[in-house]
């Protein structure tokens, strides 16, 4: 690469640069203006649906402005008593323990409001996973006309510490209850569906009925864009590996006709799940997000409509639930054996096995230990780099003999500057090779190695909730981005921030990639590859890493200095270019072992030389 091809690059990109900013100036305002519009319409359609009832039940709307004012638009009701329950006033009630805090209302004997206790949301108040307002569930069933339980208010038949029954009579005598019962520790609350006595009530070829979940999750913590791409929808099958998703940061929607076990409204650190212990007939689901500027800031609209087998022809038919309100903490939602803990991002097979076996096993050991978590990071870089050293340090190894025969490289490539002498010059580099003891795959097998570590690392601290607010430094929270310059504007590419860990590992991984591009040949082929490793990927993980967690650029940084230090001390003190010289000296004097690899090449070398003796030969 010339000086004119390594301008156009820089050119290339700056070009790029500019009309990203001019393009974003242009149209920021209208884009902002429109999500805006969006989110605030969205936020209107699914809290339109929570507040015919939660209102009632704060006491907001009276009975006598329902008479006055929504009597028209009720539906006429064959059971009397249905029409009263349709007409009565909701009233709210809590169930609670040391770990969460759950709402009830009557209006659909349904969860209002959910709060996790052990938690604060990024500004230090009250973490509700589900505000008051911002959730709506209802039962669909033909019970001798089509009814929703989201539109009745229950009576309440039990209420104590752990326990709410709640119960929706009709005219003939059966009743439909719902039972939730909240353990006394713990995140999981057990709720029963029963339709008792109504066999005489909803006919017997009656065989389904619908549940229709529609909730909101706030935003809760202080990185948008982080929190966004760590956010989805998941659903599981009963005997899969892990469970399938949908989302991440873009809206989304799923059919499924078959029969699913659970499902899981997933913000970043905490979700929402729903267990069938008889398995959900099909699903509809869908996931909807707001634009960063939602005025309620609110992150995601999740749905999913239900249908559920039932057993007609029985008195009394109980279907049981499971929900889990609480943290994405991989240890507890594991011990629950429904494969929950599938739901945190770790990353593919390749990789999600080193995060569950070493990454997250010595991470919560040294955790048990050290209450600082920019200690544990340190800490465990450390070991990693332990236990791989015999790899990293053949690496090193090879690189630094590489430097040293740098010059004799240089030479055999001006000796053989012709695509026609390519064959002679491997060669000669083999033959290179072999002297000094260095094996072509040396420096690249060890590195194709440690690639599942990195990609590892990039999926497991960004999806940690033990780095959830956990402070070091200058950063206030190892799980968002660190900020040492908020801008107050949007810089396309970069964000409205300066990351000081994100340019702190940019600019190491910028001089240990000066220190390694000093051992490639100086081959005019081999510039672009050069230009590439010194300054494009370390400016393209800076964008990457400033808006990510600031625990990941702390760990690639710390994996940065100890990298330039062992590269250091292996070229200072374990591999001089005296004891490399030294070495080529002793192999020379050695009878040569071709390896096949160079006798292949010696074959093809001469098969080569032959062809081009033959067509002179013709000419």
């Amino acid at each position: 690469m010339n000086k004119s091809n390594l301008t156009g690059f820089v050119l290339i990109f700056a070009i790029m640069m500019g009309f990203s900013w001019y393009q974003s100036r242009q149209y920021r305002q209208q884009a902002e203006a429109q999500a805006q519009l969006d989110s605030i319409a969205r936020a209107e359609q699914m809290v339109a649906m929570a507040l015919d009832s939660v209102k009632r039940a704060e006491g907001l709307v009276t009975d006598g402005e329902m008479a006055g004012v929504k009597v028209m638009n009720m539906p006429a009701y064959k059971d009397s008593m249905l029409t009263e329950a349709r007409l009565a006033e909701a009233s709210v009630y809590k169930l609670s323990n040391d770990k969460v805090e759950i709402e009830f209302t009557t209006r659909g004997a349904q969860p209002y409001s959910v709060k996790i206790n052990d938690y604060k949301t990024y500004d230090s108040t009250d973490l509700y996973l589900i505000k008051p307002e911002m959730s709506q569930m209802g039962i669909s069933i033909f019970a001798g006309e089509n009814i929703n339980t989201k539109d009745f208010v229950f009576q309440v038949a039990e209420h104590n510490d752990s326990t709410i029954v709640m119960q929706l009579p009709f005219a003939e005598g059966g009743y439909i209850q719902q039972r939730y019962v909240l353990p006394k520790d713990g995140y999981m609350l057990q709720n029963e569906l029963s339709f008792v006595n109504m066999d005489g009530i909803i006919p017997r070829n009656v065989s389904m009925f619908d549940i229709d979940w529609s909730v909101i999750i706030p935003r809760l913590e202080k990185g948008y864009k982080n929190e966004k791409q760590y956010s989805k929808l998941d659903y599981y099958f009963t005997g899969d590996k892990k469970p399938e998703e949908i989302g991440r940061s873009r809206d989304a929607a799923k059919r499924i006709d078959t029969k699913v076990k659970w499902f899981a409204f997933q913000q970043q650190f905490f979700s929402a799940i729903m267990t069938a212990d008889t398995e959900f007939a099909s699903a509809d689901l869908d996931v909807k997000y707001f634009a960063e500027n939602d005025p309620s800031r609110n992150l995601m609209a999740c749905s999913a409509k239900l249908r559920s087998d039932f057993r007609a022809g029985s008195d009394n038919v109980t279907v049981p639930y499971t929900f889990y309100f609480g943290p994405n903490d991989y240890s507890g939602l594991k011990a629950y054996d429904q494969k929950y803990e599938k739901i945190i991002p770790l990353g593919g097979w390749m990789v999600g096995w080193f995060s569950r076996l070493v990454i997250i096993p010595c991470f919560d050991f040294l955790g048990k230990f050290i209450s600082n978590y920019g200690l544990v990071i340190l800490l465990m870089t450390l070991l990693i780099k332990l236990i791989i050293s015999p790899l990293t340090i053949k690496s090193y190894k090879s690189s630094a003999k590489m430097q040293v025969i740098k010059p004799e490289v240089d030479k055999l490539n001006q000796k053989y500057p012709n695509e026609k002498d390519a064959m002679k010059k491997q060669q000669a580099m083999m033959d290179l090779y072999q002297k000094a003891g260095i094996s072509p795959m040396g420096g690249c097998l060890p590195m194709l190695l440690q690639m599942p570590i990195l990609f590892a690392m990039f999926r497991f601290f960004p999806a940690s909730i033990e780095l959830r607010q956990q402070k070091f430094l200058w950063a206030d929270d190892l799980s968002a981005y660190d900020s040492i310059w908020d801008f107050g504007v949007n810089i396309p590419l970069l964000g409205d921030h300066l990351s000081l860990f994100a340019l702190l590992m940019a600019v190491t991984m910028f001089i240990y990639s000066k220190m390694t591009s000093a051992q490639m040949s100086d081959d005019p082929n081999m510039a672009g590859m050069k230009f590439m490793s010194v300054w494009l990927m370390p400016i393209m993980m800076f964008f990457i890493c400033n808006n990510l967690s600031s625990a990941l650029s702390y760990y690639y940084l710390l994996s940065n200095i100890i990298t330039m230090a062992m590269t250091w001390y292996i070229r200072k003190f374990v591999v001089t270019e005296e004891k490399v010289r030294a070495d080529m000296m002793l192999r020379a004097n050695q009878p040569k072992k071709k390896s096949k690899w160079q006798q292949k090449l010696e074959e093809a070398q001469k098969m080569q030389e032959q062809m081009q003796r033959q067509q002179q030969n013709r000419r």
